[in-house]
C-alpha cells in the first residue's frame, strides 16, 4: 500500500477516534453528573424493619405490637420479601398462653396476628444489638441468607419501627444489653453514605423515646417517638383471658389511624401526627423534622407504610417510555418527582457549553458542528431500539479499522493470502481423502487374505484328527 493509501484511511480513522474519545466522554461525565446529585434519585421501592427487643411473658404486648404493624404494612402492600421481622420471644408457644399459637392486640380476640402467613426472620436469642446494626448496615458474615437482609438501595424509602424497654438515650435488648443512641447515628450515618435509602421514618414506642433521636445527623431521616424525655410510655388495655396488657397506647392509635386507610388513600404523614392526642396516649408524641427536607403536608404515609405502585404500559415488551409520550400517559406519579423539580427548577433547563457560547456556530469547525448534531440526535432517541441502532452504527467503522490496522500493522494476511490459504487447504483436504480412501482398500485386502490363509489350516488340523481316531 503506498503513501497516499496509508494517508487517506488515517486521517477518517484519526477522526473517527477523536468522534468516539469526545462521545465516550460526554456519558462518562452525564454518569458522574447523575451519581453526584442523589438527592434527585426516584423513590422506586419500600422497605420495613420492624423489631420487637423484649423478652417474658409480662412483655407480651411489645411482640402485639410489632405483629400488628407486621400485618398493617402488609395490607398496605409491602411485601414480605421486603420486610425484616425480628421477634425476642415467641409469645405465641408460651406455656402460659391460653390460645396456642395465637397472639391477640384486642380482648375481642376476633384477629389473630399469628396467622399462617407470617415470617419471622430474626427470633429469639438471634435479635440482638449485633444482629440489628448488621442488618441496617449491611455487614452480614457470608453464611447469612438473602431473606435476613436489608436490600434496599438509594432509591428505597425504609420504616424502622421499634418496640421494648428503653430510657434516657437508649433501648433495652433481650433485658440484657442496650442500643445506645449513638450506636443508631451511627449505623444510619453508614446507611446514608452506602446509599442505603433515600428516604427513612424511625419509629419508637419505648418510655422516653424522643432520646434516641437525639444523635441523628443524617438527612433525609425523619423520626418519631411515643413520648418524650422524662415521659413513660404506657399500655392501652389489659386482657383478661390473656392476663396481660394486648398493645401499647402508641401502636394502638397509630392502629386506628390506618385502619381507615387502604393502599390507594393519599393521608399525609402530617395527618398522621397529628392525629396522636396527648391525653389518650398519657405522653407527647415527638416526632423530629429538622433532618427531612420535604414538607410532611405533601408526603403520603404510604410512602413509608405502602409500597410504591406505579405501572407503565408500553406497546412492546422491551421499548421503553419515550419521552414525548411520558408526559402524556396516564400515570400517577409519586409525590417526589414534583417536590424534586420544584426544588431544582433548573434541572432541565439548557446550560450551553462555554466553548459554544465564545464562536458561533458558523466559525467552529466541523468536527466540533459533527459532535454537537450527533449529541441533539442521542438526547432525542425515544427508545431502546433506536439506541441500540445508533450503538451498531458506531461500532461498524471500528471494526473495520481494527480490522485494516491488524492486516497492515500487525502483518496478518491480505485477500490475496487468505485466498491462497483456502486454496491450499482445499488440495490438503483432497489429499487426505484420498488417501483414507487407499487406507481403507488395503485394510479390506488384508482382511481377505488372512481369511484364505486360515481356511487350509482349519481343513489339515481335521483330517490329521480323523487319522488319529482311526489308528485308535
Amino acid at each position: 500500500m503506498n503513501a497516499y493509501s496509508f494517508d487517506s484511511m488515517a486521517v477518517p480513522a484519526l477522526f473517527l477516534f477523536l468522534g468516539l474519545t469526545h462521545f465516550t466522554n460526554c456519558v462518562v461525565a452525564s454518569g458522574s453528573h447523575s451519581s453526584s446529585s442523589s438527592e434527585t434519585t426516584m423513590h422506586t421501592n419500600n422497605w420495613a424493619v420492624l423489631v420487637c427487643t423484649s423478652r417474658f411473658w409480662f412483655n407480651y404486648r411489645h411482640m402485639a405490637n410489632t405483629l400488628s404493624l407486621y400485618r398493617t404494612v402488609k395490607r398496605l402492600g409491602i411485601p414480605d420479601e421486603r420486610i425484616i421481622l425480628m421477634l425476642a420471644d415467641d409469645m405465641a408457644c408460651n406455656a402460659r398462653n391460653k390460645y396456642p399459637a395465637q397472639v391477640f392486640n384486642n380482648e375481642n380476640h376476633k384477629l389473630n396476628l399469628y396467622g399462617d402467613n407470617v415470617e419471622v426472620d430474626y427470633r429469639g436469642y438471634e435479635v440482638t444489638v449485633e444482629n440489628f446494626l448488621r442488618v441496617l448496615t449491611g455487614r452480614h458474615e457470608m453464611a447469612v441468607p438473602r431473606s435476613k437482609r436489608l436490600l434496599s438501595d438509594e432509591g428505597s424509602h425504609i420504616l424502622l419501627y421499634m418496640t421494648g424497654h428503653g430510657g434516657d438515650e437508649f433501648l433495652k435488648f433481650q433485658d440484657s444489653e442496650e442500643l445506645q443512641s449513638h450506636d443508631l447515628a451511627d449505623a444510619v450515618k453508614q446507611m446514608k453514605e452506602k446509599r442505603r435509602f433515600k428516604e427513612l421514618l424511625i419509629m419508637v414506642d419505648t418510655c422516653q423515646a424522643a432520646t434516641l433521636f437525639s444523635q441523628l445527623q443524617s438527612p433525609g431521616v425523619l423520626a418519631s417517638g411515643s413520648s418524650m424525655k422524662g415521659e413513660n410510655s404506657y399500655s392501652h388495655h389489659l386482657d383478661s383471658d390473656v392476663g396481660v396488657s394486648v398493645v401499647d397506647r402508641f401502636t394502638y392509635y397509630t392502629l386506628v389511624f390506618f385502619e381507615r386507610l387502604n393502599m390507594y388513600d393519599n393521608a399525609s404523614l402530617s395527618s398522621l401526627f397529628k392525629s396522636y392526642n396527648p391525653s389518650l396516649l398519657m405522653s407527647t408524641a415527638y416526632y423530629r423534622t429538622d433532618l427531612y427536607q420535604r414538607h410532611l403536608e405533601e408526603v403520603p404515609v404510604t410512602n413509608f407504610f405502602g409500597s410504591v405502585m406505579e405501572t407503565i404500559h408500553t406497546d412492546s415488551a422491551y421499548k421503553a417510555l419515550s419521552r414525548k409520550t411520558s408526559g402524556r400517559a396516564d400515570i400517577k406519579i409519586s409525590p417526589d418527582k414534583s417536590i424534586n423539580s420544584d426544588l431544582n427548577p433548573t434541572a432541565d433547563s439548557e446550560i450551553s457549553d462555554p466553548v459554544n457560547v465564545a464562536k458561533p456556530v458558523d466559525q467552529q469547525c466541523p468536527f466540533t458542528r459533527f459532535m454537537g448534531s450527533f449529541n441533539e440526535k442521542v438526547e432525542k432517541l425515544e427508545d431502546v431500539d433506536s439506541l441500540v441502532n445508533y450503538s451498531l452504527f458506531m461500532m461498524l467503522p471500528l471494526l473495520l479499522l481494527s480490522t485494516w490496522f491488524i492486516q497492515q500493522k500487525l502483518g496478518g494476511p491480505s485477500s490475496s493470502d487468505y485466498e491462497k490459504l483456502q486454496a491450499e487447504l482445499s488440495d490438503l483436504q483432497t489429499k487426505y481423502s484420498q488417501l483414507l480412501a487407499a487406507h481403507q482398500e488395503t485394510c479390506k485386502e488384508l482382511e481377505v487374505k488372512n481369511s484364505q490363509d486360515i481356511e487350509p489350516l482349519s481343513t489339515k488340523e481335521t483330517t490329521d484328527g480323523e487319522a488319529q481316531k482311526e489308528r485308535l
